[in-house]
């Protein structure tokens, strides 16, 4: 056993049986909790470096720790976890020779990637003549799909006016 996830409120802890645990609603997962709040598959925890991390899935509800919402991170025993609404208490002996982990900057990738807004920059192959437009600076880049014609001579220009930057 690697640990295990105490409720808050009351009841039987959860054990962590695997290294990396799939926790969510449906009854495939590793921790399945029936609740109509937790997502399908909700979120994951995973040890890396004798440490658990969690991260949230892309869930409706998403996940706290110590009161705090964040998309993943690593856990320390005692801190509280809440899944959707559901509290616990996370229990386990770190590796005493592994150094705590460090967290990532939450600023390091821009909003407008983190939401699938922007991409990173490639390099643009010869045979990619069907992107008209390529705007962005040296860490991104958005594509400007090509501008089909309506067949309507002034829908076009208006079209064209309003997709000029």
């Amino acid at each position: 056993m690697y640990g295990e996830l105490i409720p808050t409120g009351g009841g039987d802890p959860i054990p962590l049986l695997k290294q990396r645990l799939l926790i969510g609603r449906r009854l495939t997962c590793d921790i399945s909790l029936q609740y109509p709040n937790i997502s399908s598959q909700h979120c994951e925890m995973e040890l890396q470096n004798g440490y658990w991390r969690i991260q949230d899935l892309g869930s409706s509800n998403g996940i706290k720790i110590n009161g705090e919402r964040c998309e993943s991170k690593f856990l320390f025993p005692g801190d509280e976890v809440a899944i959707a609404k559901h509290k616990f208490e996370i229990s386990y002996e770190p590796d005493p020779d592994a150094l705590p982990p460090e967290e990532e900057d939450p600023f390091a990738t821009s909003l407008m990637e983190k939401a699938g807004l922007v991409r990173k920059k490639r390099k643009r192959r010869p045979d990619s003549s069907h992107v008209d437009d390529i705007i962005g600076d040296a860490s991104t880049t958005t594509i400007k799909p090509p501008m089909k014609s309506t067949g309507n001579k002034q829908e076009d220009e208006i079209l064209g006016w309003l997709s000029e930057d």
